[in-house]
């Protein structure tokens, strides 16, 4: 599995037919691009149908591949939708989907097995352990998150046949990859639909120290161009620019300089390689982008802890822009809307390009093409939007002359074919199914592995102390390294619930060297932790399902489905028992709505009247959390020492670090403490405090059981997507 590969693929974004046609004209051996529903980048201008059709038409003929974005979560009613999507697809065979939900991976497979379908970066794999268990349905690529060092891709490699996929070039995020609900707190526009609003380049201020602030959690860019040699040798299949939201000119640049260096690896001739390198890196010098990172490319990793690379990738003085830097406004002419800019580094733009404009207090940011320019002694002046003024930071974003160089790939339109009306058949549920047919009581069955009643989440051993006071049905405890040495210790204090009385909870970021340590392996760690009788598990990334195939038979394990599997449709929920699951948690970011409508959908397959109960019997509803907005792999303790903050609106939150990573949380928790006699009504019985986030405090905890029990709302909490839903594009 290991070895140089022949050839790599170059896959570069096209978020529109003119950076398309940059992508083609600069030696792209694939793109990637969305249509204009059920993509993670909504907001790009994206392809009609009969673009589309066009370009795959004019693709084929070159020899180049198209890769169709269908990687955002989808709600229950729009599996018809999703539906017609697929099944139009199907009809053209563009040369692979790029998929995030696990109910497209199962309607897919199950519906239209010709699709091939590679794993968006969003699915979070991050391991061998992952690629393999999405290999089983039909998965032949993993786009790999992007928090892994050379060592951890080459561990990868050595585990799976799974073609990999990695990003070089681009934006990053803050937050590990698919675990951010940031933007989705803040008013629905998530992430894992396509709409994230970028909360980690808004500035903010310190708590502590009122007027100081700054963009703490803004990542740099990446850039690997130097290190492609060692992604060959790595057996790396295909190199990924990100940038759909980006201009024309950017992704002809940029393709431009890897396929110099990738050509040079191809002859093998060190010397060509380097002089590639030297030259490609003068072409990115114009790639209109932020400041450039290696992330945790040279990171080591030892017993499965943090990596140990530097974070070079967080400045708090840059601000979130992207562009090459114009310089500030000096000056502004109100009436005829122009402005004066510093022009810093000797870049001046030029009439009818384009430029983003970005207020210094992060209030306000522009894109605007220019219908003015004026180059002056200390600066230029530039035509402006309103609602600009002194200080505030221009970028240059696009030129004019660049994007006419590349010939249009799309000669002509498609055959006007768009998706159809049909309805979304019903997923296979396996063994639900069989009991309801054989008569056997599936509910009692069901509903007989976990109580019904209350479970508290706690991230420290020390909390379950404060939680016996309540006496839940279970206890749900973060799974660590450190957390499982405790518990297999021969010679500790004893805890307040026996080990049948704590369910273990896996982390949702589960990378490949999460999976062993120098010590022991963690499947046998988990082994050993069942042999005392620790059985009972959370589950929250599909690299976690093979830890459990030895526990069969008398030994089995309990596996839950974690909220971190997304589980939004019924799809995705039959995608998830298929891995032999015992009971699901509905993600933070659901409705009451779409909860019910998935559960309901399927018991409306013939033969399936009563499987409605027996889901609901499964089900693990959330009634408060502090929802972590972001999930960080780095502990941010070694730069920033505040652990508050505050936004622009004068919301609050906090941020927890330790050698586990680091967490941000909103001072205002979810919460549908009042929603209990609602949800017993509708059937359900399983309900979760979730005190994982900041440290628990024994008086606090006393006063939110007392608001349970008495069915009372938390005073200063938010519903989050509870009562609205997600946000829809109008």
């Amino acid at each position: 599995m290991t070895g140089k590969t022949t050839k790599i693929e170059l896959l570069a974004p096209a978020g529109s037919p003119e950076a398309l046609d940059a992508a083609v004209g600069e030696g792209a051996d694939a793109v990637y691009l969305g249509l204009k529903s059920f993509n993670a980048r909504m907001r790009s201008a994206n392809f009609t149908y009969p673009q589309f059709e066009g370009a795959l038409r004019s693709l084929r003929r070159m020899g180049k591949k198209v890769y169709v974005t269908v990687n955002t979560v989808f709600e229950q009613r729009e599996a018809d939708r999703m539906y017609q999507l697929l099944k139009y697809l199907a009809a053209l065979r563009p040369d692979a989907l790029i998929v995030q939900d696990f109910g497209v991976v199962a309607m897919a497979h199950s519906q239209f097995p010709s699709l091939r379908l590679h794993a968006s970066t969003q699915m979070n794999i991050a391991s061998g352990r992952g690629a393999n268990t999405l290999s089983k349905y039909g998965v032949s690529r993993v786009v790999l998150a992007r928090e892994l060092s050379l060592g951890e891709l080459r561990d990868v490699r050595q585990e799976t046949n799974v073609e990999l996929e990695v990003f070089v070039h681009g934006a990053l995020c803050i937050s590990a990859s698919g675990l951010c609900l940031f933007s989705s707190y803040l008013g629905g526009k998530s992430a894992n639909r396509g709409l994230c609003t970028q909360a980690c380049r808004r500035l903010y201020s310190r708590e502590d120290r009122p007027g100081q602030g700054g963009y703490y959690f803004s990542p740099a860019d990446l850039r690997l161009l130097e290190r492609l040699p060692d992604l060959s040798a790595a057996g790396v299949n295909a190199l990924k620019i990100e940038g759909r939201m980006k201009s024309a000119d950017y992704v002809g640049v940029v393709v431009s300089a890897y396929r110099l260096v990738l050509d040079a690896i191809a002859e093998g001739d060190e010397g060509e390689i380097q002089g590639s390198i030297r030259q490609g890196m003068e072409i990115l010098r114009n790639d209109f982008a932020r400041s450039k990172t290696q992330f945790y490319f040279d990171a080591k990793t030892e017993k499965g802890a943090l990596p140990s690379a530097s974070i070079d990738w967080l400045n708090p003085d840059q601000d979130g822009g992207t562009g090459i830097n114009l310089g500030t406004i000096l000056k502004v002419k109100g009436r005829d809307s122009r402005a004066l800019i510093s022009c810093d580094g000797g870049v001046f733009p030029c009439l009818g390009d384009s430029v983003r404009l970005h207020s210094k207090d992060d209030t306000n940011r522009v894109s605007h093409k220019l219908k003015f320019v004026d180059p002056v002694e200390g600066g230029c002046w530039i035509s402006m939007p309103e609602g600009f003024k002194l200080g505030d930071r221009v970028y240059l974003i696009q030129t004019k002359t660049m994007s006419r160089r590349y010939a249009p790939v799309i000669a002509h339109g498609g055959s006007g074919r768009v998706p159809g009306r049909e309805r979304a058949p019903f997923p296979e549920i396996g063994e639900f199914v069989k009991y309801e047919k054989t008569g056997k009581n599936a509910k009692q069955k069901a509903s007989g592995f976990f109580p019904e009643g209350l479970y508290v989440a706690v991230s420290r051993t020390e909390d379950l102390f404060i939680v016996q006071s309540s006496r839940p049905q279970r206890v749900m405890l973060s799974y660590s390294r450190k957390t499982a040495a405790y518990l297999l210790a021969e010679n500790r204090p004893p805890l307040p619930f026996k080990p049948a009385e704590i369910i273990l909870v896996l982390d949702p970021y589960f990378a490949q060297g999460a999976a062993s340590s120098e010590e022991e392996p963690l499947e046998s760690e988990i082994s050993r932790l069942a042999e005392k009788g620790y059985r009972q598990f959370v589950l929250n990334n599909p690299g976690h399902f093979s830890l459990f195939r030895n526990l069969q038979g008398r030994d089995k394990a309990l596996l839950i489905g974690g909220p971190w599997l997304y589980i939004f449709n019924a799809w995705s929920l039959s995608f998830v028992l298929s891995l032999g699951v015992d009971g699901f948690v509905s993600p933070l970011e659901n409705n009451r709505q779409n909860l019910e409508r998935t559960l309901e959908e399927i018991s409306q397959k013939p033969g399936s009247q009563k499987v409605s109960s027996v889901l609901r019997s499964m089900s693990f509803v959330p009634i408060f959390a502090w929802p972590p907005l972001f999930r960080i792999r780095s502990d941010l303790g070694r730069v920033y020492d505040f652990n508050s903050f505050t936004d622009s609106r004068g919301e609050n939150f906090s941020i927890v670090t330790g050698p586990e990573g680091s967490q941000v949380y909103p001072a205002a928790p979810f919460s549908i403490t009042d929603k209990v006699p609602f949800l017993r009504e509708a059937g359900f019985s399983r309900y979760i405090i979730d005190l994982s986030g900041p440290p628990l405090k024994k008086a606090f905890y006393r006063d939110l059981i007392r608001t349970v029990n008495d069915g009372r709302p938390i005073s200063g909490g938010t519903r989050f997507n509870w009562k609205d839903g997600f946000y829809q594009k109008p």
